[in-house]
């Protein structure tokens, strides 16, 4: 026993060998109870001013289990943090005292409105860029981002799991799944005679959600994906900081432990780096990355335009992006260029965007031009990024994407918090990084066609003022009916006005309730192929297409009418389809009898009376009521 001691005690010494602890007493105590990789964190803790995670120490002996815990923990920080726990602590001293001294951050920069694509809907540019998005899509990669759970729509579980709309009842995440399949099989027929390419999925998940994630998907049988497409990568949260001095505060229910806080999306370039996903896309000849958030059920519909872009264009970054009213709450899509000649495009926040045009030679700021909306188009996150460079970026910088705070001071003196803060970093912040020879641009849709988020819960859409985007699910819903709608009316078919209708305290279009499986239709040009003259629908209607090979000619639908069918079955439907369909019941986000994911509409469907047609079996149909 007295041996064992005595080499405690001369580990000791040799590991404060250069008294380096001495500053923290209680540590120095209990250095025997430490590994040498323990020890070498402690000593990067001290030396960053991080004496305080020890004074609460007891003597060896006690608490020795949660002290081993607590630099098991320290380790997961460091090791996922590009550059470790003294690069964040750094960087984090260095943004306080730039808040603290209400530093501009783009102090010197002058905006302008940067080079892209504004694309029309339907017209022979854009059917052309579809198909050449369609042709690229064999070399392309999905990045998904979902770390966020639905609390913030009125919603428990993961927003992956969010029905897109109720008709069918898809959820998000197998909306996706389908789309990226439906794109791959398109893909790979343009391609005749190559080997048939699989378009890899990732989904940057949370500790909030990925278990619910991987669940999710093992019991759907990952929505018909292989599962060796899809890859998880979980991203961890980073230490939440309490004063100005960028000390790491401890967690309120433990003093073993440091509180952490998500770091934002930005991660997701620091983790497809890290795990080395990206060096194997590259061998496997990939060319594009496509970063896409978790509830927006249109962009699919904007994929292949947009690809189109980049490949026409030789875009390295393709920011997404619909048309903005000017001071809209949604970012801007800009231009910067320093007094010292650096120069990079990249989304400003709408309010930091007006103060800088006022600060920089435009006494307006942030006005609509003759098109009615700002000359700055919004950007929607949704990115696509050539490969090759991407990695030669990131093989510079790690992932590490520029980063801001945002603590919320006590008092104009900005000396302490109301509670602590954690540095954060956002997806679209990755050109900030860019030399200005890298080729930057955007993609323009209109807003009908490519954007409508789901975020907001009833009781806070109901606040928004008329004539804003509501981004609620039933906002999202019906925005799905109304750009299906607007695409059929396009390829010809007779399509009857929307009414208003009010759910939730939202006023919104209620179209014909039309939606398809995204392999009956990638681009547009597959629905014009699909379409026949002579078609017609009744606002009351709801048209469900679950099937590749499915026609519509000369019919007229007044009621609900479902067509499935395998892929080896095609389809033609003609004559006149009438019954009482199904409507919408108005209900209340209140009432807790109804699952969340209903109520959070304001509208549940019933079901009166249908027409459904079962293709199961190889070979040519024809239905004519």
């Amino acid at each position: 026993m007295a041996s064992s001691v005595a080499e405690k005690l001369a580990g000791m010494r040799v590991a404060d060998g250069d008294g380096w602890a001495s500053v923290a007493p209680n540590l120095r105590k209990n250095l025997g109870v430490l590994s040498s990789e323990e020890i070498e964190l402690a000593k990067m803790l001290l030396h960053e001013g991080q004496k305080h995670l020890f004074d609460h120490w007891p003597e060896p002996g006690v608490d020795d289990g949660r002290k081993k815990s607590f630099f098991d923990q320290v380790a997961r920080l460091n090791s996922s943090y590009p550059g470790g726990l003294v690069s964040y602590i750094q960087n984090a001293k260095r943004l306080l005292a730039d808040s603290k001294a209400g530093k501009n951050p783009y102090d010197g920069f002058t905006p302008t409105v940067p080079s892209g694509e504004v694309l029309k809907f339907g017209d022979d540019n854009f059917i052309m860029l579809e198909e050449v998005g369609v042709r690229e899509a064999r070399k392309a990669a999905f990045v998904l981002v979902a770390g966020g759970l639905g609390e913030r729509l009125g919603y428990k579980g993961i927003k992956l799991s969010l029905p897109v709309e109720t008709t069918t009842g898809r959820c998000f995440i197998q909306h996706y799944i389908e789309s990226i399949l439906a794109l791959q099989e398109a893909s790979s027929r343009q391609a005749q005679g190559q080997c048939k390419a699989e378009i890899p999925l990732v989904i940057m998940t949370s500790d909030d959600t990925h278990s619910p994630t991987v669940d999710l998907l093992e019991s759907n049988n990952y929505f018909g994906m292989k599962s060796t497409q899809v890859t998880l990568l979980k991203q961890e949260k980073v230490a939440c900081l309490d004063d100005n001095d960028a000390r790491l505060a401890f967690d309120p229910n433990d003093k073993y432990k440091i509180q952490t806080k998500p770091h934002g999306h930005g991660d997701v370039h620091a983790l497809l780096y890290s795990s080395g996903i990206l060096e194997i896309w590259r061998t496997a000849g990939k060319k594009w990355v496509l970063f896409f958030q978790d509830t927006n059920g249109l962009l699919f519909k904007a994929i292949p335009a947009s690809l189109g872009v980049s490949a026409t264009k030789g875009y390295h970054v393709n920011s997404l992006a619909v048309p903005r009213k000017a001071k809209e709450a949604i970012g801007g899509i800009t231009k910067l260029t320093h007094t010292d000649g650096r120069s990079m495009v990249i989304n400003v926040e709408y309010n930091q965007l007006d103060p800088l045009l006022r600060a920089t030679g435009h006494p307006d700021g942030d006005v609509n031009c003759d098109t009615g909306f700002s000359p700055f188009p919004g950007n929607i996150n949704q990115l696509i990024l050539e490969l090759e460079p991407y990695f030669e970026e990131l093989s510079k910088t790690q992932g590490a994407i520029s980063e801001f705070v945002n603590p919320k001071y006590k008092d104009s003196t900005k000396t302490s918090f109301k509670s602590s803060t954690r540095l954060e970093c956002m997806m679209q912040d990755y050109p900030k990084t860019l030399s200005p020879s890298a080729r930057v641009g955007f993609t323009v849709m209109d807003t009908w066609f490519a954007y409508s988020p789901v975020k907001n819960n009833p009781e806070d859409a109901a606040k928004v003022p008329k004539g804003n985007p509501y981004h609620s699910a039933t906002s999202g819903e019906m925005a799905i009916y109304r750009a299906n709608s607007l695409i059929l009316k396009k390829a010809g078919i007779q399509m009857s006005d929307p009414i208003t209708d009010v759910f939730n305290g939202q006023e919104v279009e209620v179209w014909p309730r039309i939606t398809w499986s995204p392999k009956w239709a990638v681009t547009f040009s597959d629905v014009k192929r699909k379409v026949e003259a002579g078609c017609s629908v009744s606002q009351i209607s709801t048209l469900v297409i679950n099937g590749q090979n499915v026609f519509l000619d000369s019919l007229s639908l007044d009621g609900t009418l479902i067509v499935n069918a395998i892929d080896e079955a095609e389809v033609k439907v003609t004559g006149s389809v009438q019954n009482k369909g199904w409507v919408l019941e108005h209900i209340d986000y209140k009432d807790t009898s109804i699952p969340e994911k209903t109520r959070i509409r304001g509208f549940r469907i019933q079901k009166i009376e249908q027409l459904e047609l079962n293709y199961t079996e190889p070979g040519n149909f024809c239905f004519k009521s």
